[in-house]
């Protein structure tokens, strides 16, 4: 295996630009896409963990001495217990029996971790609102900071003004005692997140805050996920289903063209039919064409299309994503029926990874609208950023794995295709 991402771990962003380049500039691109990238993906693009981040942010604002893959990890727990007792940050939001040092460990080795987690780190290494939400989108792969939640409010406002823990829970606790504010004409809850955000940044002192927070408490308990985020998610999932019902009618009219031709291939056979007769038979086949509307694509057409390459057991369930080589870089992503029916239901927060795979469909359903495959790639990454920032998940990451895999295969000549063959050899024995 390939570790050149090691060797200058903080520029770990570069390394992989360089290994993106080199697998879509390679001469035999065209004609070996999946398998170039899936070898790339396997050897040489791992994915970093959150603990992975955190010591990389801890080597750098800490200044820490010597290499940074020789530094033991005691060295980072230390690093962490220090600058938490120091800002006089407990092990938790919530009263633990945990000790901060195995805490700490496990933040310091664990794949991902709860977003509390990111906002009680925030308090405890002093980070800025900036350093917060990328940890919160790079390291988690989640949102920024909730402008519709209370709690990410308060650490929000605590961050901006450098506020410490101690002012932290005196906010919260005041909050907690707010009495929730009635006259709303329209909700904050139902506005989108750019509205949201633009009401919170204008927020300068203690008593703005606690008028927010009291709108907020004024519903406490309707769903937080955002709306900018759902809106944009259901628009793409109905252009989506239209480009799945052209998919099966595209393939159902395949399918009665051949029979018509086998029809007239027996008809040339047999004499003892007229022409009216041979007519009357392929009106009748013509006519069986099953004709497919948007609205009765569903759920399980969406698996069937976005998984068709992950085996299936015996009751046509998808094979576990666990069996799959590409799992530790690939983990959680998954587009299921179930996973959809969940997002329809507002039963689950819609994440990047929802968004993105919707708009790489979405585009690699209209290659005719980009012939060339760099201009597709331009338009489809200008795209996805876009419409990521609005959400308040950031821009494309090009260190997130499954985000590269995705890019790679935008520039293939069959986008759609070459994912389904990346993911395919992933399930297969080596």
């Amino acid at each position: 295996m390939a570790d050149s991402w090691k060797e200058e771990p903080m520029n770990y962003t570069n390394h992989v630009w360089d290994e993106f380049d080199s697998v879509v500039e390679r001469d035999d691109f065209s004609n070996r896409d999946a398998a170039v990238i899936y070898s790339e993906l396997l050897e040489k693009m791992p994915g970093l963990s959150f603990g992975d981040y955190l010591r990389r942010y801890l080597y750098q604002t800490a200044e820490m001495d010597g290499d940074f893959e020789t530094i033991p990890l005691k060295e980072y727990q230390k690093t962490i217990q220090a600058c938490f007792k120091d800002n006089s940050v407990p092990a938790s939001f919530t009263p633990t029996t945990a000790k901060l040092g195995a805490l700490a460990k496990n933040w310091l080795t664990q794949r991902t971790v709860r977003r509390n987690v990111v906002f009680l780190l925030g308090f405890g290494l002093e980070m800025s609102v900036a350093e917060v939400n990328e940890a919160l989108t790079k390291w988690l792969r989640e949102r920024k900071i909730n402008p519709k939640n209370p709690f990410e409010v308060i650490c929000w406002y605590c961050y901006t003004h450098h506020y410490r823990f101690p002012k932290f829970e005196q906010l919260f606790c005041k909050y907690q005692d707010l009495t929730p504010e009635q006259s709303l004409s329209v909700p904050v809850w139902s506005e989108r997140s750019i509205v949201a955000r633009s009401t919170v940044a204008s927020i300068h002192d203690d008593e703005s805050l606690m008028n927010y927070l009291g709108k907020l408490k004024s519903n406490e308990h309707a769903i937080r996920y955002g709306l900018t985020a759902r809106n944009c998610f259901m628009e793409m999932y109905l252009e989506a289903q239209a480009l799945i019902a052209n998919i099966y009618n595209s393939a159902e009219q395949d399918r009665i063209n051949l029979e018509v031709q086998r029809c007239w291939e027996r008809f040339s056979k047999n004499a003892n039919l007229s022409d009216y007769e041979k007519q009357e038979r392929i009106k009748s086949l013509q006519k069986s064409v099953k004709y497919y509307d948007p609205k009765d694509i569903t759920e399980s057409d969406f698996e069937q299309i976005l998984c068709a390459a992950i085996p299936k057991d015996s009751n046509g369930n998808l094979t576990p994503a666990k069996v799959s080589h590409l799992n530790s870089q690939f983990s959680g992503y998954r587009f299921s029926r179930q996973h959809i029916g969940e997002i329809r239901k507002q039963e689950t927060e819609i994440t990047r990874f929802d968004l993105l795979t919707l708009k790489f469909f979405i585009y690699s359903q209209r290659l005719n609208a980009f012939p060339d495959e760099k201009q597709r790639f331009y338009q489809f990454t200008k795209d996805c950023n876009q419409m990521l920032e609005d959400c308040s998940m950031g821009e494309l990451y090009i260190q997130n794995p499954y985000e590269c895999f995705l890019m790679m295969c935008m520039l293939a000549d069959d986008p759609l295709g070459t994912y389904a063959d990346v993911v395919e050899q992933s399930y297969q024995a080596e």
